[in-house]
């Protein structure tokens, strides 16, 4: 049975609401083109590239690439492709994070190596790198396909700094911030500035779209740090807490540690193998003692305020409002 790819406005995030306003027939031919891709004899193949495309994501980075190549006027059909491949990456990276993670939930259900097996989500994971690349190649543009590799070693190379050093507290702000640069910013800014590319729009404007994804990417990841200790579970879609529970060193707690509040409880919680509710409790205590979760929101307000000017280079139109919208979003959002 195929699985259902469907983005509504009635389910979705309220701040992505005027994006599919106006991008909603392009979604769907995104999703058409993505089911097509995860077909293969081998039933496995598209069973569990299926189920985790199916949770019921944001589709956000698709619908920067077709956000970017319309506001750069394109009028053609290969940015609906490139959306699907840059789909394709994100899914396949989030294969590989649970089974690195050992996560067993993700948005409220079951990841996929929980239902499975690790093994079978790392191949379909690299399958799915497979088809993304087959979908650059047979754009034939050597410019994009440089772009988008050059977006996934950098993903790779976040998560593999990430692995060595999201556990130690030795890990410095600006050394988090380049690994959140990798890991989930780059995608951003690939998928806007593929769309700019394939318009053929002036080198300021395509810079311009690249760096609104950077920073929109960053601030994003920033407010999922942040969420994580704050956000309605339901909504959230994950227990609170779960960074602290797996021992993962975040913004909020750099802060605090350099601080120099709750040094001893940093270093002794960084050695246990497991968190409890209470730890957990006391962990929120320093946090806010120390401003941390405040101040990690503020630096998200930052790389927002950058995306909004890299969107002035172009002129007001429901699109440019819906994006600013977006980047407005990514500070309030609950999940």
């Amino acid at each position: 049975m195929r699985p259902l790819l469907k983005q509504s406005l009635e389910t979705t995030s309220p701040g992505l609401q005027p994006l599919l306003a106006l991008l909603q027939a392009q979604l769907k031919s995104v999703n058409s083109c993505i089911l097509e891709k995860m077909e293969s004899s081998v039933s496995l193949i598209p069973q569990i590239a299926g189920y985790l495309i199916s949770l019921g994501g944001k589709r956000l980075r698709p619908l920067l690439t077709l956000s970017s190549a319309e506001l750069c006027g394109y009028r053609g059909t290969r940015h609906i492709a490139l959306a699907a491949c840059v789909e394709f990456i994100h899914t396949a990276t989030l294969l590989h994070d649970d089974v690195v993670d050992e996560s067993m939930l993700r948005r409220g259900m079951r990841t996929a190596n929980s239902l499975w097996s690790n093994k079978e989500s790392v191949l379909v994971g690299d399958f799915l790198f497979s088809r993304a690349f087959e979908l650059m190649v047979a754009d034939g543009s050597l410019e994009i396909l440089n772009i988008l590799s050059h977006a996934s070693s950098a993903i790779s190379e976040g998560e593999i700094l990430q692995l060595s050093m999201s556990h130690s507290l030795e890990l410095t702000q600006d050394t988090y911030l380049k690994i959140i640069e990798a890991k989930t910013a780059r995608l951003f800014s690939a998928a806007t500035e593929v769309g700019a590319v394939i318009a053929n729009a002036p080198e300021p404007q395509r810079k311009a779209l690249a760096q609104f994804g950077l920073s929109l990417g960053i601030a994003f990841q920033l407010m999922d740090d942040v969420l994580d200790y704050t956000a309605n579970q339901e909504q959230l879609g994950k227990t609170i807490g779960d960074d602290f529970r797996e021992g993962k060193v975040t913004l909020p707690i750099i802060l605090a540690y350099h601080k120099g509040i709750g040094i001893s409880f940093w270093e002794e919680m960084i050695t246990k193998k497991t968190r409890d509710q209470q730890e957990l409790q006391q962990a929120l205590y320093l946090l806010n003692k120390s401003n941390a979760l405040a101040e990690s929101k503020g630096m998200a307000e930052t790389f927002v305020k950058n995306a909004l000017e890299c969107l002035a280079k172009f002129s007001p139109s429901p699109l440019k409002s819906a994006l600013e919208e977006l980047a407005h979003f990514s500070l309030y959002r609950e999940m």
